[in-house]
């Protein structure tokens, strides 16, 4: 006896999908991201998994880069801001509650609050090379740029330098956690370093000098002490070199 093809469902009789909202798709692409990598994260793929059309999407995301931005947001509210609350910010009672964070020079703290967003993106290395050029503007996003800009002022950073300190911050941060991201992903990438120190090492005194007399010293230091440096450094620019005039 011939199997009877099952009618079909009546659109009516199917469970109703859930509503599209921003904050499903942005949670969808972070899921997406974490198990599949950001480049697989596209309008399409996404589109898919929320079992859509892609033009169903552009309702509340552009385009890709868009959508990328957006996770960028996403995970910007895990950045430890705390050390942008200044001494004395524990309230009446006394009760510091994470005072160690929120203690010491202002360049120190700010240093800790690059170092925690540098942090975030190490955890997500493929977005961490995105984040140079992705642009998220929501709250999260704000609320890091208030905190550096905070600190700036309370160390007596003239505004005009601030204005365009904030930025360059960000940026040394980013790019330093899309080379170590890079790096880590690159086969070959310790090896590679390893020839480098050698080569600096066995420098000729006679052709490069000075590359001899500094010798190991050059790449001395662990990596989490090089990224604080490079902070303190970028902060006491900052504070310390006017903008042009105009």
């Amino acid at each position: 006896m011939t199997p009877r093809t099952p009618a079909p469902r009546s659109r009516r009789e199917r469970p109703a999908k859930p509503a599209l909202t921003y904050e499903g798709i942005v949670a969808t692409a972070v899921r997406l991201m974490e198990s599949e990598g950001l480049q697989r994260v596209t309008m399409r793929r996404l589109a898919q998994e929320l079992d859509t059309g892609p033009a169903s999407l552009y309702v509340y995301v552009a385009n890709t880069a868009e959508l990328h931005a957006a996770i960028l947001e996403e995970l910007l509210g895990a950045v430890d801001l705390s050390p942008a609350a200044g001494k004395g910010a524990a309230g009446e009672s006394g009760s510091k509650g994470e005072g160690d964070k929120r203690d010491g020079d202002w360049r120190e703290r700010l240093a800790r609050l690059l170092g925690s967003y540098t942090h975030v993106l190490f955890a997500h290395p493929s977005l961490a090379h995105s984040a140079l050029i992705a642009r998220p503007s929501g709250p999260n996003y704000l609320a890091l740029v208030e905190a550096v800009l905070a600190l700036l002022h309370e160390g007596g950073v003239p505004d005009a330098q601030a204005a365009w300190g904030v930025d360059v911050l960000l940026q040394v941060a980013t790019a330093n956690a899309a080379e170590h991201s890079t790096r880590d992903r690159t086969a070959g990438a310790e090896a590679e370093h390893h020839a480098l120190v050698a080569a600096l090492r066995d420098a000729s005194p006679g052709t490069h000098p000075r590359i001899a007399a500094l010798g190991g010293d050059l790449t001395s230091g662990a990596p989490e002490q090089r990224l604080a440096w490079t902070f303190r450094m970028v902060i006491n620019g900052t504070a310390t070199t006017p903008r042009p005039a105009r």
